[in-house]
């Protein structure tokens, strides 16, 4: 596997495993920019989300880390945005499966539903799995016209209905 470009971030709940993750990831040598938090004082998850999820939008980061306590917070802050494909994972198989047929360019981690061991593990799978493509690349596509349709639908409705 080459090395990454990997945005990382996590709440307060996810402190001490996305620590032990870059530390483990920049060991290997990829090139982790940490986007916070910096320590376990009581945080929102969003801006976090909104950190790693921008920065791969804008082409900084090639994938994404996000933990929090479930997972589900940074999961639903990450997918506000079109082309992020966020998948929370729990096991081995939803790491490969959210990277082969989801193009998943977001890992998420609940520090407070599995060990550091499986988050590790899963951070492994998930960063080594190719995208399937074929009929996976088609189930995208038709997600990508979604996102075009809802942005349409929010472009209109910011203008006031007035296109």
């Amino acid at each position: 596997m080459r090395n990454l470009k990997i945005g990382i971030g996590s709440d307060h709940a996810g402190f001490a495993f996305k620590e032990a993750i870059k530390g483990k990831l920049q060991a290997e040598g990829h090139e982790v920019i940490d986007v916070g938090t910096q320590d376990e004082r009581p945080v929102a998850t969003a801006p976090y989300a909104q950190a790693v999820a921008e920065g791969l939008l804008d082409g900084k980061f090639e994938r994404g880390i996000l933990i929090c306590g479930t997972g589900g917070g940074m999961s639903v802050s990450a997918n506000r945005y079109p082309g992020i494909r966020a998948v929370l994972c729990f096991s081995p198989f939803t790491a490969e499966a959210a990277r082969s047929h989801n193009d998943a360019n977001i890992l998420v981690l609940g520090s407070r539903t599995i060990s550091l061991v499986q988050a590790l593990e899963l951070v492994d799978i998930f960063l080594s799995t190719p995208f399937a493509g074929g009929k996976y690349a088609e189930r995208l596509k038709y997600l990508e016209a979604i996102e075009r349709k809802v942005g349409e639908i929010v472009q209109e409705q910011s203008s006031g209905g007035k296109n």
